[in-house]
């Protein structure tokens, strides 16, 4: 009987081990499948800022800030960022009127933007950090999907004229 509590202990230890494992891979693909989400709504906002900005520079700002606008939202994914830090220089160099319906809808879309990124950004981070870990490599849990990409960007936030003067 004594050699039984070893069998119990083996199969135990195995389960232990089993469990952690399904665990961790379960967690990979979570922040996998998260990074991936978030990437996709980053580019949701990159597209309605850039249709905003291209609104208002048709508009009021002229060609500069429309061409800008246009390069955005035409950027293929290798040329993506720097387009929108273009942009971004292009909108911080025009007057913002926060009481325009259409200056607001571009800043509103420049926050939401920020916040996007910061999301993406943290989710990006936390799903490098899990599949960089040594047994995940090892075991190759997260190798169905592309590794995730950082979106590296200027922050996008415009200060409105009343923004800088409330305080």
């Amino acid at each position: 009987m004594p050699g039984m509590w070893w069998v119990v202990g083996a199969v135990v230890v195995v389960g232990l081990v089993a469990t952690y494992l399904i665990w961790t891979a379960g967690r990979v693909e979570r922040l996998q499948a998260r990074a991936e989400s978030a990437a996709r709504a980053l580019e949701a906002h990159l597209l309605r800022r850039a249709a905003a900005a291209a609104v208002l520079a048709e508009q009021r700002y002229g060609v500069e800030p429309y061409g800008a606008a246009r390069i955005a939202l035409d950027a293929v994914p290798e040329e993506r960022e720097a387009a929108e830090n273009d942009l971004t220089r292009q909108l911080r160099s025009v007057q913002l009127d926060p009481a325009d319906p259409a200056c607001e809808a571009v800043i509103a879309a420049s926050r939401r933007l920020a916040l996007a990124r910061q999301v993406h950004t943290d989710l990006v981070r936390d799903a490098r950090a899990a599949r960089g870990r040594p047994l995940v490599r090892l075991l190759r849990m997260g190798h169905r999907h592309p590794w995730p990409r950082y979106f590296d960007i200027d922050d996008p936030t415009l200060a409105a004229p009343a923004d800088v003067t409330t305080g």
